[in-house]
């Protein structure tokens, strides 16, 4: 059985679930998100609890029952508390700003590069060089933030660039110099 997907998944006070079919909608005081379920997956709503069951032991079912718990607790947790991710920007001269909802990020380019959040997404700055993703959707938070670390990825040779707040750069040795009396 897995250990993920045997675990209930407790529905705090100010949550809405509904269930119908496989489609599962939750309400929350930051919210809303909805998404299909896949249909082999049985989803139980008892009291203030959600339970997950598969209908076999094949190795997709196991796998689909973890993964279809983790989702909705994720929503759960989205429309209670909301996600984070934080960037940070590495290099002279590199700098982020806001221009209303708008991102601003210039990073050695010739011309700034501009992010507009989509729906559900809001962008915060803190000095030049922390940025923070926000929103309700785990998946789109992570995929935002990895799009505008995308525009600039940390090189291993400096570190400079775009990376996640807390992210180890794998430095790399640069060329060794010519020896003295050599060619």
């Amino acid at each position: 059985m897995s250990r993920i997907g045997k675990k209930p998944i407790e529905i705090p006070k100010g949550v809405e679930v509904k269930l119908n079919g496989n489609h599962i909608e939750v309400k929350g005081p930051k919210g809303k998100l909805e998404m299909d379920i896949h249909p082999d997956m049985m989803v139980k709503i008892e009291g203030n609890k959600i339970f997950v069951e598969r209908p076999s032991d094949k190795k997709f079912h196991k796998a689909l029952h973890g993964t279809t718990r983790q989702l909705i607790n994720n929503m759960i947790e989205g429309v209670t508390k909301g996600f984070v991710k934080e960037l940070e920007i590495v290099g002279t001269g590199y700098r982020a700003k806001m221009e209303g909802s708008k991102l601003v990020i210039n990073v050695g380019f010739s011309h700034p590069v501009e992010f507009t959040p989509p729906p559900g997404i809001q962008f915060e700055v803190e000095g030049q060089n922390i940025i923070r993703v926000k929103g309700i959707d785990k998946y789109l938070v992570g995929d935002i933030a990895a799009t505008i670390r995308r525009v600039r990825p940390p090189e291993p040779y400096k570190g400079k660039g775009i990376r996640y707040r807390g992210e180890i750069v794998r430095r790399k040795a640069g060329k060794a110099g010519v020896k003295a009396g050599g060619k």
